[in-house]
């Protein structure tokens, strides 16, 4: 047909048409695109030229003389050539009309067959008498899966055939048929027969396809220890959109040294794209059909929204690149990466806050922990996971990661002691919160009671104390703030508050040890301690040692935020608190091991010494006194911090109960505080009236 007989058919059919041929190829696929999207008469015209117009009606005559509201709407048409070389067929992404002896076939990308369009395909000799009577009522209304006759109809059995095809019902099932494809010598196309009378799909994409060629990457970047570099892995998936526009083929496979492979592939259709491997070592492959995704251990699936987005950004060539990283180096907290492994998965723009999320699984695999999908944006020198943006789903040996952006992946495994129930979680914050808020008004008006009230001189007993009550309150107010400062994302802000936690945490175990050492000190001269500035000498050693300790500890970056793990990932709880864990028990435990040991053999030589002395006499008021002192030293093995020895219990079956125990008793025992210098206010007033 040629374009003088397709315009005289135009006029011819009832319609006059205002026509605008579409200018330059390179954006006649989208230009088709959106007029199927918007209008109802769709027209395939197989020819000896390529042409895409859009035809709308002039006058509102026309259309109301007609009677048919559709003639009024605008069509497309797409002129496809005839016997298009196969190469043509497969680098270009618009319907093609290919010859097979006597057979006209269609060939159509995978977009075309997931929309609801009809879709008139127009093939053969002297077409211009058979369609010139092809009229405004031939267009149905309805999409084409509402209407079951209209999928495949024989319109005319002349030189001339026009086919009423509904692609998206009629390759519903359409399967690879390996044989017919090679004998085409297509790939990547959806075939209908437009000839044959019956249904007659099928498609030439393989299953499963391997890249076309090698590139090698450039990542000369290692740390000391011969991890790649995360910083340079980073830079590494900047340079991906470079590779997309420089490259030939269609995919190619990326290598760049020992651990660092990868994939990257052009983007021509709208539809998911999987990557997909079954070991750490073994070459990705890009996959089709998803079906076969459950062969492979591990895939990385992305969505047809971020597909949307990458296709209609500003680039030269949409891609797709995903790089596994078996050896990136680890981050501030030594986190646990499951096999190592880190996806980097980039499209050369940003792509973010999906609603159709991108899929990561990993399938029969063997681990021992609790995972967490988390997800690190390249920037720094070593990577920030976090969970922000993704979910996780672990189902036995399956693990999936649901995330709505894309960026750097991996799956980060907690260790089963460390983790702990949500339930369990909420329980303890609360008895805490309220606990520590509670023993901060006690411990206040302890300072209140000290520094306003007081009309006598304070004894050394009495000033240990006050200072080991500042250091508790300090404590329990930054324990309050810890998690809102954790939430606000502040780096610096956490390691400040970590870091003072931290100090007044080693400073109140600090002073525990003072406490038994003055009770000694005290037992061992009968109340008259005689050394010289002791009380300055004491305060400088319980403050400023831990405060060595921490400078040292920031100075080497130990301080930052850390995520308690639950056993549902979505009420992880953040903190500023020690990132390493080895520091934690060695400074931490290690620190109150030695302290534990000095106040708990005091606490148990004093309890004998005064058992001892209770027997020997036998006075009443003395055994009343003794009675009295009793009561005072049992009070204070809680100041002397025995309680806390119950966090070396926190292993295997006693770890919850040590927990809730360790929590209650440290936490409602700061009452004692209260209680102590009420006594010694009274003990102070009973002497003043007897001396008076």
């Amino acid at each position: 047909m040629t374009p003088k007989c397709w315009i005289t058919w135009v006029l011819l059919s009832g319609l006059l048409w205002n026509l605008s041929a579409s200018k330059g190829k390179q954006n006649i696929d989208k230009e088709l695109r959106d007029c199927m999207k918007n209008h109802t008469k769709i027209f395939f015209i197989a020819d000896t030229f390529n042409l895409f117009t859009t035809a709308s009606n002039q006058t509102k005559v026309d259309c109301g003389r007609s009677g048919d509201q559709a003639a009024c709407r605008k069509a497309c048409i797409l002129f496809m050539k005839e016997n298009a070389t196969v190469d043509k067929i497969s680098q270009n992404s618009l319907p093609q009309m290919g010859k097979k002896v006597s057979s006209h076939l269609l060939h159509l990308s995978k977009w075309y067959t997931e929309n609801n369009h009809t879709v008139y395909v127009v093939s053969g000799k002297n077409c211009c008498s058979t369609i010139s009577n092809f009229t405004a009522s031939n267009y149905p209304e309805k999409g084409c899966e509402e209407m079951s006759d209209y999928v495949f109809n024989h319109t005319d059995k002349g030189p001339c055939r026009v086919r009423r095809v509904c692609a998206k019902k009629l390759c519903h099932d359409a399967v690879y048929i390996e044989t017919q494809c090679k004998a085409i010598g297509i790939k990547d196309k959806y075939i209908i027969n437009v000839t044959a009378t019956n249904n007659n799909c099928y498609h030439c994409k393989p299953p499963t396809e391997q890249p076309k060629k090698e590139i090698v990457v450039n990542l000369t970047a290692s740390t000391d220890e011969g991890t790649t570099d995360p910083a340079a892995a980073s830079k590494t998936m900047e340079k991906m959109d470079g590779i997309a526009s420089s490259m030939s083929e269609s995919s190619a496979a990326l290598s760049a040294g020992e651990g660092v492979e990868g994939l990257i592939m052009k983007i021509t259709e709208t539809e998911v794209v999987s990557i997909a491997y079954d070991s750490p070592k073994d070459s990705l492959s890009i996959i089709s059909d998803n079906t076969y995704l459950q062969s492979f251990s591990r895939s990385v699936s992305v969505s047809k929204e971020a597909i949307d987005k990458a296709r209609n950004a500003n680039l030269t060539v949409p891609f797709i690149a995903v790089i596994r990283f078996t050896n990136l180096a680890q981050d501030k907290k030594h986190s646990t990466v499951f096999g190592n492994e880190v996806l980097g998965v980039e499209m050369g723009t940003m792509v973010a806050n999906l609603t159709e999320s991108i899929g990561i699984n990993f399938r029969n695999v063997t681990y021992s922990g609790i995972p967490s999908c988390q997800s690190w944006n390249g920037k720094g020198n070593l990577p920030n996971w976090t969970d922000e943006g993704c979910w996780t789903q672990a189902n036995g040996t399956d693990i999936t990661c649901q995330c709505s952006h894309l960026t750097f992946f991996a799956i980060l495994l907690a260790p089963l002691n460390e983790t702990i129930s949500s339930t369990d979680l909420k329980n303890l914050t609360i008895i805490t919160k309220v606990g520590c808020g509670l023993s901060m008004f006690f411990l206040c008006i302890v300072l209140f009671m000290h520094f306003l009230i007081r009309r006598t001189k304070a004894t050394d007993s009495t000033k240990i104390l006050i200072h080991l009550v500042s250091a508790m309150c300090l404590l329990n107010l930054l324990f309050l703030i810890n998690s809102s400062v954790a939430d606000m994302n502040s780096s610096v802000g956490c390691k400040i508050v970590a870091s003072l936690m931290h100090y007044f945490m080693l400073t109140t175990f600090t002073w525990f040890a003072v406490q038994a050492f003055h009770l000694c000190l005290q037992m061992h001269t009968g109340g008259n301690i005689v050394i010289n500035r002791y009380m300055l000498k004491v305060c400088i050693a319980s403050w400023v040692i831990p405060s060595v300790i921490v400078v040292v500890l920031l100075i080497l970056g130990k301080y930052g935020e850390q995520v308690i793990t639950t056993d549902n990932p979505a009420e992880n709880v953040k903190m500023c608190w020690i990132t390493d864990g080895n520091v934690h028990y060695i400074v931490n435990i290690g620190y109150y091991a030695i302290v534990f040991l000095f106040t708990f053999s005091t606490f148990t030589i004093m309890v004998s010494w005064l058992c001892i002395l209770k027997r020997t006499k036998k006075d009443n008021e003395q055994v009343n006194k003794s009675g009295i002192s009793l009561m005072t030293i049992m009070g204070l093995c809680c100041m002397l911090g025995v309680t806390w020895g119950f966090a070396f219990f926190a292993y295997g079956a006693l770890r919850i109960p040590s927990y809730y125990i360790f929590t209650i008793l440290n936490t409602f025992s700061r009452f004692l505080p209260f209680h102590l210098l009420l006594q010694k206010q009274k003990q102070h007033c009973a002497e003043h009236r007897h001396e008076r």
